[in-house]
């Protein structure tokens, strides 16, 4: 046993993991791993976090791990390190005691940051730059560590584990989607309770989605630039925490509100996702502040040039990478993965420039260490990973190039999809691809169509209305004159850009807003909803509303804005469709090559002629009608529970020209005729009682989806069955 100063904290040497503090019902272990420190300081706080009350240092370094036990300490306690070591960027190292520093395993961080010159470890505006050396104090302008008693008590919950073939995502943000609710209570409004609010989750249920994936709710810096704008870091994708739920989420300070949260929404049957940001940090290229890893072993946590280590090798567009190969820095990844999933019973995670992760020496490797300690880890290989395949190094773009197990967002389909609808020559061929699944891009070592995750709008872009809105992004608010953003969004406003009151062109962009809707809703794959589209939510033709923690951002749930309540009753219909109809969710991808006993294929494409497409009429850049037969009677399908998953036979048709197109509905057996499901040409797609003829053409309004089940034979009519 040691003490420190005048015998204030009790100090024994501990272990050296688990990493981060550990409260383990009589003391606290703390341990931090730094390879090149010198020494370390644990120093502690009240609880206010203003005032430092002891500073001891941490007696014993184990396998590069700095480690000490504090019997006498207890949850709630705050803290923070300083971590000594030479300050010589040109090798890689940027220690400096003088900078309070984040535990990168700490489970709770208490304040924001407080922007000051002092959070940065050289003089700004000398001439020397990050060669020079600052030895000012920035503890009270930094969060605090928080000692956390992970005790909760789950009672029932139970993982709703949904399969992938019946996943529906909500790509949603806690804060945008319940700050301006209503119904939600007003101290509930912005956060995880809030996100766990009955209103909420009533709308989730109602929508028929499955799961909930979340904008980054690790902590997360508020960058000092944005701040001096008046702006703020919205999205969240500038981690320093990754183990700590966001402060600004939370209606108070401990942890259990998230548990609360997810313990609810699996209660509603709903999955949580969590979008996560391991790439990068928050503390930016070699002039950003010094907050967490880069004052505890920059030369381990980052990949620096390896011709002037002073710099970052820059994969993500941020300033810094993560250096994922290096075994502690990956160690901190897996760890906090499995803590969301162990602990915190997350169902998943959708991965932020995923292609940094899975990036070796020479590039890409879908054998890279992470994908692989992933693929064999047996808590995270069994939740849903999804990857964001690109990121902006050399070679970034690896759209149906992960390992199986991994979905991908695909933005070949919002692309196309977009284009389809929007009137572009050609979309024929493309569109058939992304309709069903894109075999082209994830039929191999043995992945399914759900490996593709079919999306229209997401957070990066145009939402809905704005898609059908506006011709040009307008990111003026951002206030970096307008060059933020991607230029190619294959939109269109339909004659007047942005708002207008002309019915004709509002009628059509509903219109359109409903095939896009209906398009992914009924492809195979597995779908993705941007929050707040079912309202016609609009950033005001901002596609990179990253920094707009306001109005922009923030769903509007008080007004019927246009037919939005139409528009949330459309999708309801959609997702029950989707629901009821396993074969607009196959397992398998769907290439012609099973029959039912009829001799019918599992899938046909149809031309207005009623007939099967043939080689040359697929490459007609003109045509934009296009039929689609699925039958649901061919194959053998089973439900994860071993049942069968046999369906009807359903025909989608897709009428992007402008005029309407006379289609010929195929002739099945004698007496069947076609019920129409779905037509986007009313305002909440209900078609009525509408049951088509086999055989003859019916007419398909231009900028029209149509979905048509086949109906049973008319029973013959017998002697008796006349009237008397």
């Amino acid at each position: 046993m040691r003490t420190t100063g005048a015998a204030r904290t009790t100090v024994w040497p501990g272990r050296p993991y688990p990493l981060g503090a550990t409260w383990d019902g009589s003391g606290v272990n703390f341990a931090l791993f730094s390879a090149h420190a010198e020494r370390v300081e644990l120093c502690l706080f009240d609880e206010t976090g203003m005032r430092e009350i002891d500073r001891v240092t941490l007696p014993d370094c184990t396998d590069e791990v700095w480690h000490a036990y504090l019997p006498e300490a207890r949850p709630g306690l705050l803290y923070g390190y300083r971590v000594h070591g030479p300050y010589d960027p040109a090798r890689g190292h940027r220690f400096n005691p003088h900078k309070l520093l984040l535990d990168p395993y700490a489970k709770s961080l208490v304040g924001p940051i407080r922007w000051s010159d002092a959070h940065f470890a050289y003089r700004l505006g000398s001439s020397r730059e990050d060669l020079s050396f600052d030895r000012r104090d920035n503890a009270r302008g930094m969060p605090k560590c928080r000692v956390i008693d992970p005790a909760f008590t789950w009672g029932v919950e139970r993982a709703p584990n949904v399969p992938w073939a019946d996943t529906v995502i909500y790509e949603t943000h806690v804060r945008g989607m319940t700050l301006k609710h209503p119904e939600v209570p007003p101290a509930l409004r912005g956060s995880f309770a809030g996100m766990a609010s009955q209103p909420v989750i009533d709308h989730l249920k109602a929508l028929g989605v499955t799961a909930v994936e979340l904008l980054p709710v690790q902590t997360f810096a508020d960058e000092r630039h944005l701040v001096e704008k008046s702006l703020h870091n919205y999205w969240g994708y500038a981690t320093v925490g990754f183990f700590a739920p966001h402060h600004l989420y939370m209606s108070g300070t401990s942890t259990r509100e998230f548990k609360t949260m997810v313990a609810r929404l699996h209660d509603a049957g709903i999955e949580v996702l969590l979008d996560v940001v391991y790439n990068h940090t928050g503390e930016g290229n070699h002039l950003g502040p010094t907050l967490s890893f880069r004052g505890i072993d920059n030369a381990s946590y980052y990949i620096l040039n390896p011709h002037d280590k002073r710099y970052y090798l820059d994969h993500t567009g941020t300033g810094n990478t993560l250096n994922i190969a290096h075994p502690r820095v990956l160690q901190m990844v897996m760890d906090s993965l499995r803590y969301w999933v162990t602990e915190m019973h997350v169902d998943g995670f959708r991965f932020d420039l995923a292609t940094t992760l899975a990036r070796e020496p020479h590039g890409y490797d879908p054998g890279s260490g992470f994908l692989d300690a992933v693929r064999q880890d047996p808590v995270l290989s069994r939740v849903k990973l999804i990857a964001e395949p690109w990121d902006v190094g050399p070679g970034g773009y690896r759209v149906g190039q992960f390992p199986p197990g991994w979905a991908e967002w695909n933005d070949r389909y919002r692309d196309t999809t977009r284009r389809y609808w929007r009137g572009d020559e050609g979309m024929l061929p493309e569109l058939a691809a992304r309709l069903t699944g894109s075999a082209d891009l994830f039929e191999h070592a043995k992945r399914k169509p759900w490996s593709s995750i079919n999306f229209v709008t997401s957070h990066d872009g145009f939402t809905l209305a704005d898609t059908v809105s506006y011709t040009q992004k307008h990111n003026e608010a951002n206030r970096e004159g307008n060059r933020d953003g991607h230029d190619a969004n294959y939109s269109a406003n339909y004659g007047v850009e942005g708002p207008t009151g002309d019915p004709a062109i509002r009628a059509l962009r509903r219109r359109q807003s409903r095939n896009m809707l209906a398009t992914l809703l009924l492809s195979q794959g597995t779908p993705m909803l941007l929050g707040g589209d079912e309202l016609l939510r609009t950033q005001g033709g901002n596609n990179n509303a990253y920094c707009q923690d306001n109005e922009t951002s923030w769903f509007d749930w008080t007004a019927d804005v246009d037919g939005a309540k139409d528009m949330t009753a459309f999708v309801r219909r959609l997702t029950d469709l989707r629901r009821r109809h396993p074969v607009l969710r196959r397992q398998r991808f769907l290439h012609g090559r099973e029959h039912s006993g009829d001799g019918v294929k599992d899938i046909t494409w149809i031309t207005p002629e009623g007939t099967e497409k043939t080689p040359e009429q697929w490459r007609n850049t003109h045509a934009r009608c296009l039929g689609l037969l699925l039958n649901g009677r061919a194959g053998t399908h089973l439900r994860p529970d071993g049942g069968p998953a046999a369906d009807g036979v359903l025909m989608l048709v897709l009428n992007a020209h402008h005029a309407p197109v006379p289609f010929i509905l195929p002739r099945w057996e004698e007496g069947q005729g076609w019920r129409c499901l779905l037509d986007t040409g009313h305002a909440t797609g209900s078609p009525g009682d509408r049951t088509e003829p086999a055989g003859q053409p019916v007419e398909i309004a231009g900028r029209t989806t149509l979905l048509f089940e086949l109906t049973a034979p008319e029973p013959a009519s017998g002697p008796g069955d006349a009237d008397g």
